[in-house]
């Protein structure tokens, strides 16, 4: 169709009609930002306060402005023009557009056909000035709005969804590649590669390295007994080593001497051998142990080289005997290492500059040259197989970046043994006691009875659900349209199928399978690398701004403007939950004044949930069972399932705990009798004062399951809450947690010095911040009536994002960083934080839909629900139950 042309323009110095009624009559903008989401109805579970309308229609359009009405009326334009097509009237975010040229053409054709005119905001202008109002501000506003719906049609939810699978997919095809090319024993990284992150805190290649306590160590070392052999140098060594074990040992007594030490609770045994050089003296000792009748300690650590080269002046010699003699004592390491862990220590490197003269020959080059003869000599004992005495390289790495620190430039400083010691114990006593920050050496887990049912069952919901889709798929095929042969026109048999409840139960269920199976990947199956946090002030106060400013960009007006409106909280759950994320990715628990504030954010959040629900009773009164299934299932869907598939306890996750207690504590008091409700006390203020009587009554009973830790132990010990709230075989946690937010859920502390102290002040001291963040959030003017648009998406999937990040965003049940890029900390952020949210959203939609078919209106439809509900977790019970016996 031929484009009309433009009418010619109007003559100098003429007045352009001013028309604000024909803007204020027209139809409001259909345009949203990409991170809005429709709207929709409330979701029950996450109801924070009144909704209802803020102005009328004609205010809202002269709020959005000109332009958008323009576009409004362009998108009709573009529907009386195609016939009702799809491309103008599919009322997506990217429908009314029609797309790429289309589009274009009719806004220009659109814009022929209309009068100059003002914008309706504005007052009467000078002649000049409202005819270049005419142009640039026109075009610019139907540009800005065109544009958005282009990237609304281009790049949506869903095809970032698609992009975040597709990444998932060529991730775990190069982690599998690489794991079989590099092989897949971690502990082979953890003994020869690392970096430090900062100055002192070392991380090997690709897992996690756990910091022992005393008591984890001489649990791990009970009946024991570990040697160590060499010179000065392996001395250092084992002083760092059984410090680990016993604080107050002393570097004292004769250095070229044999030390030993024993710890007589644990049964531990340490010794350290004094042999300074591979000779037949160090082959003799070793000698002893292969005899079968002499008892071999658990572990040795051997190592030497330095005195060899001081005592020879470094000559060329003394390397040749030195290759002799550790090819006389290989085979019988490798015969000790059967049996044992043999650990060979490779020589540290110097500071020439601090070496004393009479180690002047000891150099760099001449130790690189014994490190090569000992690791070929020593790897190549084996002819067929890999040899079993593993090299202790990685202290090597270390050295590197400190021995500038060294008192003589041959010794190490204390921090970097440290560093040393803390990796041979992680060597190991991680297969043994398996700490979950302990990723190094490590094996994978074995699979639960339950988590091998779990899989069988995804697995038909996948074969199921394939099933329905090759049947629709058929069905689709054949109700074509089929070509008329006499008219030559197409005929279309047009059969609306409904998409059956089972359909979209398997769809929900395929789509969570294959989301679980992300998460078992990331966090049990060991496929992708896991690295310790490390907090800096940048790391978290650099991403703190960034979202800031991203949260200021993307406003708009909101829909109301009473207190705590939806779209209020959503915004504030939105930034809070933002918050949360970076403090818990950047390690800032560290830091006791982050510490504060992220505890005040969290008791904010549990302040929303309580205020939302108890606004949903108080007005609408609705104490049904549905209402109390509905909460109850968004709330405890996802941890139920990841209890289930991640083997972990339902306290693990306790926020979710937390608000499902809270909730059930608020639906209580006001559903026991009398229910008091906003309709009834309006009408008489004695029900005022019952409900003050009713939260009385409460407030005593919260006080004293407070501080009556003995009552509280006992009723939440009691079975079967002993198995939701136990975490590792005590509800400690459980009461901590819940007596840190009993009041007003939160906690500041601007004067106190460590956790604990900050912990006893926050339930009468924090409540101050909550009610003046509400008060400045809701002073009257432009403040109130504006909300952030990003931060308020974000806030509608916060409980998902909360849990999620346990294991596909961190790692190690959030004691770690997710590593699906190595060696590029930037770019392995944004990847995994793209994913993470993607599944974090498709999990908040699997929910919703699973809601409605599980939890159905019909009461008598409901009970049998919660039957077959119950029924399901007396059988989970029972099989949990059977698998504490089977560990124990």
């Amino acid at each position: 169709m031929a484009l009309p042309q433009p009418p010619p323009p109007p003559p100098a110095g003429a007045r352009d009609p001013v028309t604000p009624e024909h803007w204020a009559s027209g139809p409001p903008s259909q345009a949203q930002p990409l991170l809005r989401q429709e709207a929709k109805e409330e979701e029950e579970g996450e109801e924070t306060g009144v909704q209802g309308a803020w102005g009328t229609g004609t205010a809202e359009q002269r709020r959005r402005g000109w332009g958008e009405a323009a576009e409004s009326a362009v998108a009709e334009e573009g529907q009386a023009e195609v016939g009702g097509a799809a491309a103008a009237g599919s009322g997506s975010p990217a429908g009314g557009a029609g797309g790429g040229r289309g589009g274009w053409r009719r806004i220009l054709a659109w814009l022929q056909r209309q009068q100059p005119q003002c914008c309706p905001c504005a007052a009467p202008l000078p002649r000049s000035a409202a005819h270049c109002c005419h142009g640039g501000t026109k075009m610019a506003a139907l540009a800005y709005n065109l544009g958005k719906r282009e990237i609304n049609h281009y790049f949506s939810v869903r095809s970032a969804k698609v992009l975040a699978l597709v990444a998932v997919l060529l991730l775990a095809a190069c982690h599998l590649a690489s794991r079989r090319y590099r092989g897949n024993d971690s502990c082979e990284y953890l003994l020869s590669s690392g970096r430090f992150l900062g100055e002192k805190v070392w991380q090997p290649h690709s897992c996690m390295m756990h910091k022992y306590k005393i008591s984890e160590a001489k649990n791990c070392l009970v009946d024991k007994h570990i040697a160590f052999i060499g010179d000065s140098r392996i001395r250092q060594l084992f002083y760092s080593f059984v410090k680990i074990i016993n604080p107050q040992f002393k570097e004292e007594g004769n250095k070229h001497e044999n030390i030993p030490f024993e710890d007589k609770t644990a049964s531990v045994k340490v010794d350290f051998l004094w042999h300074p050089e591979v000779n037949g003296s160090m082959k003799q000792c070793i000698k002893v142990w292969t005899e079968d009748s002499v008892a071999k300690p658990h572990v040795i650590v051997a190592g030497a080289a330095t005195w060899s080269i001081k005592i020879h002046n470094g000559s060329s010699e003394a390397l040749s005997q030195y290759k002799m003699n550790i090819t006389s004592i290989a085979p019988l390491l490798e015969k000790l290492a059967k049996t044992s862990d043999v650990y060979w220590v490779l020589q540290d490197p110097v500071y020439e500059d601090l070496l004393s003269e009479n180690r002047k020959m000891i150099t760099n080059e001449k130790i690189d040259a014994y490190n090569e003869a000992a690791v070929s000599i020593l790897n190549s004992s084996t002819r067929n197989s890999k040899s079993n005495v593993k090299m202790f390289s990685v202290s090597k790495l270390i050295a590197q970046e400190t021995i500038m620190e060294s008192l003589d430039g041959l010794h190490l400083p204390e921090s970097s043994r440290e560093t040393s010691a803390m990796i041979l114990m992680n060597v190991y006593c991680n297969k043994i006691l398996k700490p979950v920050d302990g990723s190094c050496c490590q094996p994978r887990p074995p699979l639960t009875l339950i988590q091998k049912l779990a899989a069988c069952f995804f697995t038909l919901c996948i074969i199921g659900y394939l099933i329905f889709y090759i049947i629709h798929r058929n069905a689709h095929r054949k109700n074509k349209p089929c070509t008329d042969l006499e008219s030559g026109e197409e005929k279309k048999n047009i059969i609306n199928t409904p998409v059956s409840s089972l359909e979209i139960l398997l769809q929900s269920f395929c789509k969570l399978g294959l989301i679980m199976a992300y998460f078992y990947m990331c966090d049990r199956a060991n496929l992708f690398m896991k690295e310790n946090k490390f907090y800096t002030h940048s790391s978290f106060f650099i991403p703190i701004i960034y979202i800031l400013v991203l949260g200021v960009f993307y406003n708009e007006n909101t829909k109301e403007t009473k207190v705590l409106n939806r779209e209020q909280t959503d915004e504030w759950k939105g930034w809070m939950q933002l918050v949360i994320l970076i403090y818990h990715i950047s390690g800032a628990s560290t830091f006791l004044p982050v510490y504060m504030h992220i505890r005040v954010l969290v008791a904010a959040y549990l302040f929303q949930t309580g205020y939302g629900h108890f606004s949903y009773f108080w007005i609408k009164g609705d104490f049904g069972i549905h209402r109390v299934c509905q909460v109850l299932f968004r709330l405890n869907f996802l941890v139920v399932v990841l209890c289930i598939v991640m083997d972990r306890p339902y306290q693990f996750y306790y926020f979710v705990p937390l608000v499902t207690v809270w909730f059930m504590v608020i639906y209580v008091t006001l559903a026991l009798w009398p229910q008091i409700i906003q309709k009834k006390a309006n009408g008489n203020c004695f029900w005022h004062f019952g409900l003050l009587l009713k939260l009385g009554f409460l407030l005593l009973f919260i006080c004293f399951l407070a501080y009556s830790q003995g009552a509280f132990e006992k009723i939440f010990s009691l079975w079967p809450l002993s198995k939701c709230f136990e975490l590792k075989g005590n509800v400690y946690e459980w009461w901590f947690r819940w007596r840190l937010d009993r009041y007003t859920y939160s906690i500041w502390a601007s004067s106190c010095k460590n956790k604990a102290e900050c912990n006893e002040l926050h339930p009468s001291v924090s409540v101050v911040q909550i009610l003046a963040f509400i008060l400045i959030r809701n002073i009257p003017g432009y403040a109130r009536s504006v909300y952030s648009s990003f931060f308020a998406w974000f806030g509608k999937i916060s409980l998902e994002l909360f849990i999620c990040q346990y294991h596909i965003w961190l790692a190690a049940d959030t004691r770690g960083i997710l590593v699906l890029i190595p060696g590029n900390p930037m770019l392995n952020i944004i990847v995994s934080t793209f994913i993470f949210v993607c599944v974090a959203h498709e999990i908040s939609q699997i929910t919703n839909d699973l809601a409605q078919i599980i939890i159905p209106k019909d009461n008598s439809s409901l009970l049998k629900r919660l039957a077959c509900i119950a029924a399901f977790f007396c059988g989970l019970l029972i099989l949990s139950s059977i698998q504490d016996k089977s560990k124990h």
